[in-house]
């Protein structure tokens, strides 16, 4: 079976780490022992054993002083720091694929220094890459309760949704607090969303809606949202009972075929067609390249020496005797037509020509003529290789 990937994020406070101690805790007990990979540069202690941490790759303080930053600055440049070692990250899990049926990531509590940044998205882009990947969204159910803070969290998940193309399942953790029910009440029923946004309005005052603009803004949103919570499995879990936490695992099932059967197709079509735009600008470069030598597609600098129907040269070299070229061969007692001037040379009154010096004027001559051919050699040579590569 392949190795299912599950990467927490949530909002901070929300409970990631806890659900991510239940989580290993809970495929322990069931003789399934995950891989657990730790990407919080700044947290102090974990409840749970790491296989891999970022604290032993960067560390977080060091980063602070070396850079003058601040907690958020330093845990977006750990990260940077990590993500450029991604690559024998994944190797290390690829090794132990056979072992594990899941890997589990959890992720700073800064939500936007890990979904916004540069490097949280090679750190998701690498795995869900390699391994079926699913993106578990945690979500603090208490605060949740009022329906602008619920809309506010759902657009969230939404754009971290749209921004990862991967599979989601928002999880309501904290359900020993509270109930879940309310929110799967309200992401199936617009009705239902519709009635708790009268009655908390009413409740609270105009004020708290900011004038009915707030109520407006919410009723619309959730309109439109409709169409987003069919993509999402929606589950209630306690990290402190543990309660829920069966039907969470199934859900990764379910989200893994999902994987496999859209998400998959979808990310292969992507990389297809960003390898065939590369394909399309290498070629509209090597026209180009052709174009400003004066050669056709497909021909090398030895097809453009013979070619007979276009008087244009690059080089000197390129150009063959021939009745019609308009060359007219230099008589060989006639002075030759170049000078060198070499200033302050006074031994050799300033300029070397057939009188001063004509054996260093032969000489200059040929090497001229030499360097003119092996720069029309190597010229077809390499556009040779850049077709043919």
């Amino acid at each position: 079976m392949p190795l299912k990937t599950v990467i927490c994020i949530g909002m901070a406070g929300s409970g990631k780490t806890t659900f991510m101690q239940r989580l290993n805790s809970k495929l322990h007990a069931e003789k399934m022992p995950p891989y657990v990979v730790q990407l919080d540069p700044a947290v102090l202690k974990v409840p749970y054993g790491a296989n891999i941490d970022i604290r032993d790759a960067v560390n977080y303080k060091k980063v602070m002083q070396n850079y003058n930053l601040g907690p958020n600055g330093a845990i977006v440049t750990s990260l940077n720091l990590f993500s450029t070692k991604i690559d024998q990250v994944i190797r290390l899990v690829e090794q132990k694929k056979d072992k594990f049926e899941h890997c589990i990531i959890d992720t700073p509590g800064q939500i936007e220094c890990f979904v916004w940044s540069a490097s949280g998205s090679i750190i998701t882009e690498s795995f869900a890459s390699t391994f079926p990947t699913v993106i578990a969204y945690i979500v603090d159910t208490p605060r949740n309760s009022s329906p602008t803070t619920f809309m506010s969290n759902m657009l969230y998940a939404c754009s971290i949704l749209y921004k990862t193309k991967l599979p989601m399942i928002v999880v309501f953790n904290k359900t020993d607090v509270c109930k879940a029910d309310f929110a799967r009440e309200w992401m199936t029923d617009f009705e239902a969303f519709q009635a708790a946004l009268r009655a908390d309005q009413e409740s609270n005052g105009e004020t708290s809606m900011g004038s009915g603009y707030m109520g407006s803004l919410v009723n619309s949103m959730s309109l439109m949202l409709e169409e987003f919570y069919s993509q999402l499995d929606m589950v209630g879990v306690s990290s402190f009972t543990g309660e829920g936490f069966d039907e969470f695992l199934q859900a990764v099932d379910n989200k893994v075929d999902e994987y496999e059967t859209y998400y998959k197709a979808e990310r292969e079509r992507i990389l297809k067609q960003k390898q065939e735009k590369e394909a399309e600008n290498k070629k509209k470069s090597l026209t180009h390249l052709m174009k400003d030598l004066g050669l056709q597609e497909g021909e090398t600098g030895a097809a453009k020496t013979s070619r007979n129907d276009d008087d244009s040269a690059d080089v000197l070299s390129d150009l063959e005797p021939d009745e019609d070229d308009g060359i007219v061969l230099r008589d060989e007692e006639e002075a030759p037509e170049r000078e060198y001037t070499f200033a302050g040379d006074e031994r050799l009154g300033g300029e070397v020509n057939a009188q001063s010096a004509p054996a260093l004027q032969e000489r200059y001559e040929r090497a001229l003529e030499q360097v003119a051919k092996s720069a029309s050699s190597r010229t077809a040579e390499n556009i040779a290789r850049y077709i043919q590569g």
